[in-house]
């Protein structure tokens, strides 16, 4: 697995937005793409508030089918503990889930998929991040 996927990232696939990503994940095997539980929550989360019959629901269920999404651990732990200290002691706080996902993608040695660039700049730690959605 090469690619950790944020929830911005998997959200565009989801709801089909990003020409860009399309395109891109037509070159990548889908082996090498995962997401972490913690962005499955997150996509479940945000059905939550939309009727059941709303076409998400299904959209994300099949997403879900067709995706590995990979167990949080206590190693993930540990690099959530490293992010979250150097990002507070900076004062430049990323959300808790951006950096429970970073630490993720750590753990699994992923190059994480993000919209969201400004806020992984800012961890110091050696995470490979980029976008596809360029």
């Amino acid at each position: 697995m090469r690619f950790l996927l944020d929830t911005d990232t998997a959200s565009f696939i989801i709801k089909g937005r990003s020409p860009a990503i399309r395109k891109t994940l037509q070159t990548i095997s889908p082996d090498d793409i995962a997401i972490s539980a913690v962005t499955a929550a997150e996509l479940r989360y945000g059905l939550k508030r939309l009727p059941p019959e709303h076409r998400l629901h299904m959209l994300v269920a099949e997403f879900l089918k067709t995706i590995v999404v990979l167990p949080w651990t206590d190693s993930a732990a540990v690099w959530y503990a490293e992010i979250r200290h150097q990002l507070t002691a900076s004062g430049q706080p990323i959300g808790e889930l951006d950096m429970m996902i970073a630490a993720h993608a750590l753990d699994v040695g992923a190059t994480l998929v993000t919209n969201n660039l400004r806020h992984y700049e800012r961890i110091k730690a050696p995470l490979r991040f980029c976008s596809w959605a360029d």
